[in-house]
């Protein structure tokens, strides 16, 4: 490996708005946020999905698994007859 070809890495905080910290490596000596996995609305489970055009229930629609009809009658197998040699 070369010398001097890599940047140097440091354990850095992270520091979000919403007041979380944690720690990290990074190139840069310090880090700040706007928006982190604490309070981002995708990982905190707040997120809408916004369906103005009905996109998500016709792609439900057309993908969802449909369900084999169930016979009335259950028609009787044939089975082929036993031969014995001699």
């Amino acid at each position: 490996m070369k010398e001097k070809m890599h940047p140097e890495l440091h354990d850095v905080k992270v520091h979000c708005a919403c007041g979380n910290e944690f720690m990290t490596r990074s190139t840069k000596k310090e880090l700040r946020v706007e928006i982190c996995s604490n309070c981002h609305p995708f990982f905190t489970g707040k997120q809408r999905l916004m369906d103005t055009e009905g996109r998500v229930d016709k792609f439900n629609k057309k993908y969802a698994k449909k369900v084999a009809p169930v016979a009335t009658e259950a028609a009787p197998v044939e089975t082929a007859p036993a031969t014995t040699e001699a």
